[in-house]
């Protein structure tokens, strides 16, 4: 079955697209385990908003049951009066939405090899959001990541993959005009001995009517597994009932 419109009438009046968003992961994770060597692990992230992932070291918990050293005839609490503050800034802090998989080597302390990105409309809603995510896309390449980027999103027309080669200062030929504002593409850098490192990218226009096409992910300098986009979107539509 082609790509289907998940974001405009008539599919989106029947199905909210974060259905889709949520289960593709998982489904990618089922289609990639077979495929992985040994010592090689897959495992599927999705965060909304402010539940974004992100943990605190230390962490402060209210208890249901009363402490039997505070208050009457226990130790004195000391509470503490903070200082005013020296500046009221604006707490808009924008939320980013991540639909992922991650792939690591388990053998090399679970370290992260390979990830795809499936973009969320908000990704791409506003400039702060879409250099949030290109921030985080060239973190991992700096790692030596192997980055997916996987963009369904039609009713927003930024292209995070072209907002990206700018950050880099880099040009892509197949971007010349327009580019388009769904697609795919497969980076990773590359070490060439004593010569600058490359970064390689692979890209895929998507249209809509037309099958997805099937990513490399890159698990090393020379090995990797493919991941076939086209068979893991049926397969979560499928009980969706997407159609």
């Amino acid at each position: 079955m082609p790509l289907r419109d998940h974001f405009h009438p008539p599919l989106s009046t029947r199905h909210s697209w974060d259905a889709l968003h949520a289960g593709w992961p998982m489904m990618m994770v089922l289609h990639l385990v077979p495929k992985l060597p040994p010592g090689f692990e897959a495992a599927p992230g999705v965060h909304i908003g402010d539940r974004s992932g992100y943990e605190a070291d230390i962490s402060t918990f209210e208890r249901d049951d009363p402490d039997p050293t505070s208050g009457s005839g226990g130790l004195a609490t000391e509470l503490w009066a903070p200082p005013q503050p020296t500046a009221m800034l604006s707490g808009d802090i924008p939320d980013q939405d991540a639909y992922e998989v991650r792939v690591y080597d388990a053998e090399r302390g679970r370290r992260l090899v390979a990830a795809v990105e499936i973009v969320s409309p908000g990704n791409k809603d506003r400039a702060e959001n879409r250099q949030r995510f290109v921030n985080k896309v060239v973190d991992m390449i700096r790692q030596d990541v192997c980055v997916a980027i996987v963009d369904l999103v039609t009713d927003r027309l930024s292209n995070l993959y072209a907002e990206l080669l700018t950050f880099l200062r880099q040009t892509d030929p197949i971007l010349n005009g327009d580019p388009p504002p769904i697609y795919a593409v497969t980076l990773r850098r590359r070490e060439r001995g004593k010569k600058r490192p490359v970064l390689e990218t692979w890209f895929y226009p998507f249209a809509v009517g037309q099958p997805l096409p099937t990513l490399g992910l890159w698990l090393s300098d020379t090995s990797g597994v493919t991941l076939d986009l086209e068979a893991t979107y049926e397969d979560t539509c499928r009980p969706l009932n997407i159609r």
